[in-house]
């Protein structure tokens, strides 16, 4: 008779919970880190660039200053991974993150383009933000001091009604962040209809800006990256050739630390982030992006290495999926989504009981991220939200993880039904 068999009454389970915790469990899935094993993937990054081969295509000397935008051949690849021309993008350091920040940032002190008066000018700032989603995305604004305007996701993207809806009535609102591929928690892909929908809807904003963070673009579980429509061809078709701000990064394709990052956009967007970045900086780390380009060589070579990332997480993915359906998938007690890429699971217990189920499980010994972090300024009205992050801990930890998380749902759950 299994564990999950036997505890069938209130002090069964209490038992349960408290044998777990007697194991001294240390397990930390707050963040969704490469483990090892995928870090160790992108050896050859170590390797460097060869002591004469320090020179771009263009003759650039990497080891010295200069290079605001990125080297020709790193433009190049990166600008097929977005799906752009070269001059739609521009490379910056490790962080796209950074980028994001930068661009906000701007946008607040400068205004969104040239000749166009700062945000924090224009009275109280806003942005739509999509949740479950990002939160540091969410930190972004707060550390602004944007007001945040949650907006519920569903499996094809945010509710594009009450986008719409908000966007046209509201000049405050500026924009909307977007994880389009694999969103970050819920694993949804964006439908064309929603992109198109971005694109074309009206905004009582004229600078109004989509920050598209298309962080997971090529990071699927093994069945190849799940189509997404072009958004910035989008925009142009719907006339509005500057609403939309594209960032990636190689992170969790190279190192997580040191990996390159990039923002494209239209031409006139690059002109305006260019001019902003030539009063931050000399030029960014142009060796790395000699020793991504040596290693990568073309697209084909970064979709070949995310083969052997899927290889890696693929059963990650599978052991959490498996062990939430085995202890709690007939008891009604959550539901979680199943991604076909990127980094997360997202789990909504009954309302009112994530914070508890947080609570728990860092008692018996497993770190997870704290619930509401997944709404803006870290408040799940529902208090239901629980993101799982499978990426770091082996296989056989997962499932030691995700069966405290059970448990403790199964607590929470207990102890809410019996003050009710």
């Amino acid at each position: 008779m299994t564990a999950t068999q036997r505890d069938t009454t209130p002090d069964d389970l209490t038992r349960r919970y408290r044998e777990l915790q007697s194991r001294r469990i240390n397990l930390d899935m707050t963040r969704g880190k490469p483990c090892p094993e995928q870090l160790d993937l992108f050896s050859a990054l170590l390797e460097g660039v060869d002591r004469r081969a320090y020179r771009a295509a263009d003759g650039t000397d990497c080891r010295n200053y200069g290079g605001l935008d990125g080297i020709p051949e790193a433009k190049a690849l990166f600008a097929q991974y977005m799906g752009v021309t070269p001059e739609e993008l521009i490379i910056g350091g490790s962080s796209s993150l950074t980028l994001m920040h930068d661009a906000v940032t701007w946008a607040m002190v400068f205004g969104a383009a040239a000749g166009s008066p700062p945000w924090g000018r224009q009275g109280p700032v806003k942005f739509l933000c999509p949740s479950p989603g990002y939160d540091r995305h969410f930190f972004v604004c707060e550390h602004l001091g944007i007001e945040m305007i949650p907006v519920a996701m569903a499996t094809d993207g945010p509710d594009m009604d009450a986008v719409e809806r908000l966007a046209a009535a509201d000049a405050g609102i500026k924009g909307i962040w977007c994880v389009p591929k694999y969103s970050n928690p819920t694993g949804a892909v964006y439908s064309e209809e929603v992109v198109l929908r971005l694109a074309a809807m009206p905004t009582r904003a004229a600078d109004f800006r989509i920050f598209w963070d298309n962080a997971y673009a090529v990071h699927h579980l093994g069945g190849g990256p799940a189509p997404l429509a072009d958004i910035l061809e989008a925009c142009r078709r719907s006339a509005h050739p500057d609403r939309v701000l594209m960032f990636g990064s190689t992170s969790k394709i190279s190192f997580a630390g040191s990996g390159i990052a990039f923002m494209a956009a239209s031409r006139a967007n690059m002109a305006w982030a260019r001019t902003h970045l030539g009063f931050q900086t000399i030029g960014p780390d142009k060796l790395n992006q000699l020793r991504h380009v040596a290693a990568f060589k073309t697209m084909g070579g970064i979709l070949a290495q995310m083969q052997k990332h899927a290889a890696i997480l693929a059963p990650k993915f599978d052991a959490v999926f498996d062990v939430l359906e085995r202890e709690i998938g007939a008891r009604g007690v959550a539901q979680w989504t199943h991604p076909t890429g990127g980094y997360f699971i997202s789990l909504d217990t009954l309302p009112g009981r994530a914070r508890r189920v947080v609570q728990l499980a860092a008692e018996a010994g497993v770190k997870l991220t704290p619930a509401g972090s997944t709404f803006p300024l870290q408040s799940d009205p529902a208090d239901a939200n629980i993101r799982i992050a499978p990426s770091f801990p082996s296989v056989a930890d997962i499932r030691t993880a995700v069966e405290v998380l059970c448990v403790c749902i199964r607590l929470a759950d207990q102890e809410h039904r019996g003050r009710t």
